[in-house]
């Protein structure tokens, strides 16, 4: 038997469902993980509320979250070449990972690296191929180039400024709380700006006088018109989430709000684009799997950079699995530095 986790309709905490079912068998070209450790992402809590439009495209309810993790191998498929059972490896898949078992193709499998812990492996693919695809599969980078980074401290932003750090691209990390600071210093982030304490804007100003080359922002509404509008000439903005229209407690949707946030989203006019010489890059990662080519790229850059030691991993927070309405709701918050993995319990 294996224990996973199950949401039947959209809602609160309450809706994670810690369930029993059947173990798994692994199809022709797959692989059955038994999974150690699986990664929490801001997504599994919009698929929880019903937001998520891949999750409610592809699976509707009931579902099971998670799109990554680390494990053992248990069993594989015909025509698997790649692994074995008993090898270590970390990999993605579209949902099912909140669970202590995941069968998924081989090519979405890697090796953990030596030295990786189960519970690093679990947090590395997500932030790490989100930050890759928005800063290299998106844009053309040059040395010199100026970044700014809203949520640096998050997953994403503290991958994307090592990413920067890696291309000689300064970087102009922002947090929401004072505690967040040293993190993301320490990860090699030029500038950071407190938010909390700081003229968010008029800092932005100081250090990119001319606008900056690139601006990754995940919060939506709040700061996506601001963020457009210090763009340089020839600028790109990367939206890839919209965390501001959302609660950061209580666990369920304020739908009035919501609504209000989304009158509120700026709306990008391609002729005034065109004169303003700006560009919107938007992506959803959940989309791609059938990227086979973007996801090897990325995946083997990645990799190869962490193995030479360029690579930091973010600070991580352990649940049990039992309690993922905790790791959700410490997500929510904001209040988090990292990454936040869940622990299956072995059966």
């Amino acid at each position: 038997m294996m224990k996973r986790i199950v949401i039947h309709r959209a809602g609160g905490y309450e809706e994670l469902k810690l369930e029993e079912a059947e173990g798994l068998r692994a199809e022709a070209g797959q692989v059955v993980v038994s999974v150690k450790a699986t990664g929490v992402n801001y997504a599994d809590v919009a698929v929880r509320w019903g937001l998520y439009e891949s999750a409610r495209q592809m699976v509707g309810w009931p579902i099971t979250p998670g799109f990554e993790f680390s494990g053992v191998v248990r069993s594989c498929g015909a025509g698997v070449r790649k692994f074995g059972p008993g090898q270590k490896v970390l990999g993605v898949s579209l949902f099912n990972a909140y669970a202590s078992e995941v069968a998924v193709p081989e090519h979405q499998l890697y090796t953990l690296p030596e030295g990786m812990s189960f519970e690093e492996g679990a947090a590395f693919p997500a932030v790490f191929m989100t930050a890759y695809h928005a800063l290299f599969q998106n844009v053309i980078t040059r040395p010199g180039m100026k970044a700014l980074i809203h949520s640096a401290a998050g997953g994403v932003g503290s991958s994307l400024v090592q990413l920067c750090r890696i291309s000689g691209i300064e970087s102009i990390g922002v947090v929401g709380a004072s505690h967040k600071v040293e993190a993301v210093r320490g990860l090699g982030c030029d500038h950071v700006i407190d938010k909390s304490k700081e003229d968010l804007w008029k800092k932005v100003e100081a250090y990119a006088p001319e606008g900056v080359d690139l601006a990754f922002d995940a919060n939506g509404v709040e700061t996506l018109k601001q963020s457009y509008r210090h763009l340089a000439p020839c600028g790109k903005l990367v939206s890839y989430g919209a965390h501001t229209m959302l609660p950061k407690s209580g666990g369920k949707v304020n739908w009035p709000r919501l609504v209000l946030a989304y009158l509120r989203t700026p709306r990008f006019n391609p002729l005034h684009m065109t004169s303003e010489n700006k560009s919107l890059i938007t992506f959803n990662l959940s989309f791609l799997f059938g990227r086979r080519d973007l996801f090897t790229e990325a995946m083997g850059a990645l990799l190869a950079w962490y193995e030479a030691g360029k690579l930091v991993l973010p600070q991580i927070k352990s649940f049990p699995l039992s309690q993922v309405g905790e790791a959700h709701l410490a997500l929510e918050s904001g209040m988090t530095i990292g990454k936040l993995v869940l622990i299956p319990e072995q059966t």
